[in-house]
This record gives structure tokens, C-alpha cells and sequence, in this order.
């Protein structure tokens, strides 16, 4: 202040005409070279500190270009310039003895200066904001990176979340600095969040069971799952809804709330399935020697692994025959391929037990005709002459 003082009194000191003009072009001179020369040179010395402090971890790699925007610094030595000509234009007001015109301005500025500082303050924040999404972003990648704990969904979802929290907390940051309260905000909130959550119950809940799938980690994209009757290739998986796609090309779109409810079975999980079919033999057949045949034949099988070894039990007593399961397994299953490899096994098997004279029957019935309906009649001979029919008469296939 007495630096000020002396500085006005000296100022106003200047009587004589050649005195205040060439006061006043000193003080045009100097606040030209320190404008034009000056200011560039300190915001530029500034801005690379300032990025070599925050910047300079080898974690954090941030190229040239992305960081000039964060810190403006053409804004900053335009405000550098102004301020310089103000302080000039009123120190010129007070040489030629305008220091009550000087002293209004003085306390107009003043004035906007709180103004001023809840602006730059704001600027401050939003600035500071979006380069800590961008740090976060980058933190963020590194981390999946280097970690298998995070895929690709999850890693957009988890920057999502943490870019609203930051993008909140400045709002109520930047609210704060203006002095708008925050109790009436968070009051009319609460209303508002009553009746969204009363008129969108199932999209939040299908918002919080996609939070759930997403830790819980029960399929990923290209899984081949089955979700209650629905069975599919997973095509995307959203905070709101799950994407398949069947066997028929159709796209099926499931709420993460049912999903999260229902059972989910994943076929692709192990990388490897197992297959069965069901085969029936004549009950005159050697089923020991059908099973070694039926073995020896799935080990030939396209697409079916040697690794478990297939296997063939006999699984029940029929009508008609005795059933052997035959089981085997496939990697990297598929709808497809799962088709593929059970036709293949059901004609394979179907050829070598004809080749070993190995039947496989056919249900069979027995027709009884009852002697007081009159029976019936079976065509005879190339004529087709009818056989009157006898009482009690039995006919069955194959006799």
C-alpha cells in the first residue's frame, strides 16, 4: 500500500503538459513491452512447468497437442495483456489528474472482482474436470492392459461410472462457488427420484442387475449360452439389456433384470461339450459287441476329441429295443457345430452296425381281431382277393 501511496503522489505530482505526456508514454511503452514481449513468455514458462509437474509420470504419458487445450494458454496471455492496459489506463487517468474518475473505476473493478474470481474459479474446475476424466480414462486403460480382470464391456462401463461421480462432484463444486445452496437441490432430487423410480422400476432394476452381470461375469461377448428357452451367441451385453443371437439368424433381446433371474447355462465356458445320442439294438443283438462297434466308430467322427475317450453305456430297456448312449465331446462348441458332429455321429453309427449285421428295430404292434366284430381282412396275391376272417385271429409284424 505504501508503495501505492507513493506511487499516486508521484503520479499526481506531474503539473506541467511535457511531463504528464511523456509520464504517459512511458507507461504506453511499458505496458506495450511487457503485453507483447513479457506476458507470452511467463504464461509459455508457466504452461510448461505446470505440465512438466503434472505430466511428467512415466504412468501418465500425455502428448503435447492433447494438453493445450486443458491449459489455454493464448486465453491466459490475452488476460495477462488486458489487465496490464487497465492498471496503464488508470495509472494515465491519475497523471493527468483524473483520480476521482480513476478511484470509481478502481471500485467498479473491485466490485466485479468477486464475480470475476467465482468465474475463474468455475473455468478452474470444468478445466480441472475434464483433464481428470482424461487422466482417468488413461488410468483406466492401463489398467486392463495390464490386468485380465477387466474386458472391454466392463472397462467402458466402469469409465461411464466413474465419469458421472467426477462430472457430479464438479457440478456440485462449481454450484458451491456461486453459493447456491444445496439442501433445496438434494430436496427437490429426492422428489424427483421417487417418481422416475416409481415410473421406471424395471429399467432401474434391469440398470442394476447389468451392474451385477457385469462383476458377477457369468457369459462375455461371443459366449454361446442358454437363458431359460432362449439359446444364442451373446452379441452385447448393455447396463439395460442383454443381445443374442440364435440358431435362426434372429437377434433376441433379453432385460439384464430376467437375466440376472434366470438360469444361465454356458456351453462355451470350458471350451469343450459333451454330446450324447441314444441308439437302440435288437434284443437278439450282442450288446457288448454293438458298444465296441459304436466305439470304434465315434473315435473316427470328425470334430469328436479322442480326449475324453466317447463312451457307450447302455441306458435303458425299451419297447423295441435295448438304448446305448452314446457320449462324446467337442471343443469350441457351437449351435452349428454341435448339429454338424451329432449327424455325422448318427450316420456313421447307422452304417457300420448294417454292416455288421447289428440290428436296429422299429417299434412293432400286434393287431388282435376279435371274433364277434367279425374280425377283419388282409388283402392276398397280386389280384388282392380277400381271406375271410377267422375267429380269434392274430397278426403282428414280421410273422
Amino acid at each position: 500500500m505504501n508503495y501505492a501511496r507513493q506511487l499516486q503522489a508521484f503520479l499526481s505530482g506531474l503539473v506541467t503538459t511535457e511531463a504528464r505526456v511523456a509520464a504517459t508514454v512511458v507507461l504506453t511503452l511499458a505496458a506495450v513491452v511487457t503485453a507483447i514481449v513479457l506476458a507470452p513468455r511467463v504464461v509459455t514458462a508457466a504452461h510448461r512447468t505446470v505440465k512438466y509437474l503434472v505430466f511428467s509420470h512415466e504412468r501418465v504419458p500425455v502428448d503435447p497437442p492433447e494438453f493445450d487445450w486443458k491449459l489455454p494458454v493464448t486465453a491466459l496471455v490475452r488476460t495477462f495483456q488486458l489487465a496490464v492496459f487497465i492498471a496503464t489506463g488508470l495509472a494515465v487517468l491519475v497523471v493527468w489528474g483524473f483520480v476521482d474518475l480513476a478511484l470509481a473505476a478502481v471500485t467498479v473493478m473491485a466490485s466485479w472482482i468477486p464475480l470475476l474470481v467465482r468465474g475463474l474459479l468455475t473455468i478452474g474446475v470444468v478445466g480441472g474436470t475434464l483433464a481428470g476424466i482424461d487422466m482417468l480414462d488413461t488410468a483406466i486403460e492401463q489398467y486392463a492392459e495390464e490386468s485380465d480382470q477387466l474386458n472391454q464391456h466392463q472397462q467402458g462401463i466402469v469409465f461411464r461410472v466413474l465419469q458421472v461421480a467426477v462430472l457430479l462432484g464438479a457440478g456440485i463444486a462449481a454450484l458451491s462457488v456461486w453459493g447456491i445452496g444445496l439442501g433445496n437441490l438434494l430436496v427437490g432430487a429426492g422428489f424427483l427420484g421417487i417418481v422416475v423410480g416409481t415410473a421406471a422400476r424395471s429399467t432401474i432394476g434391469s440398470l442394476i442387475a447389468g451392474f451385477v452381470l457385469m462383476f458377477a461375469r457369468p457369459f462375455e461377448i461371443g459366449d454361446w449360452v442358454e437363458i431359460n428357452d432362449d439359446e444364442g451367441i451373446i452379441t452385447d451385453i448393455t447396463i439395460i439389456n442383454t443381445r443374442m443371437r440364435n440358431a435362426d439368424g434372429e437377434e433376441v433381446v433379453i432385460p439384464n433384470d430376467n437375466v440376472a433371474n434366470a438360469t444361465v447355462t454356458n456351453r462355451t465356458s470350458l471350451e469343450r461339450l459333451r454330446l450324447s445320442v441314444d441308439v437302440g439294438v435288437d434284443y437278439d443283438a450282442d450288446v457288448e459287441r454293438a458298444e465296441a462297434i459304436i466305439e470304434e466308430v465315434l473315435g473316427d467322427v470328425k470334430h469328436v476329441l479322442s480326449n475324453p475317450t466317447p463312451q457307450v453305456v447302455p441306458k435303458s430297456l425299451g419297447d423295441s429295443a435295448v438304448v446305448l448312449e452314446c457320449r462324446f465331446w467337442i471343443d469350441h462348441p457351437s449351435a452349428a457345430k454341435r448339429a454338424m458332429t451329432t449327424a455325422a455321429v448318427v450316420r456313421e453309427v447307422k452304417q457300420a452296425l448294417e454292416e455288421n449285421g447289428v440290428k436296429i428295430p422299429f417299434p412293432q404292434r400286434e393287431l388282435t381281431g376279435r371274433g364277434e366284430s367279425g374280425g377283419f381282412q388282409v388283402a392276398q396275391g397280386e389280384a388282392g382277393a380277400a381271406r375271410p376272417p377267422a375267429e380269434g385271429i392274430e397278426q403282428s409284424n414280421g410273422q
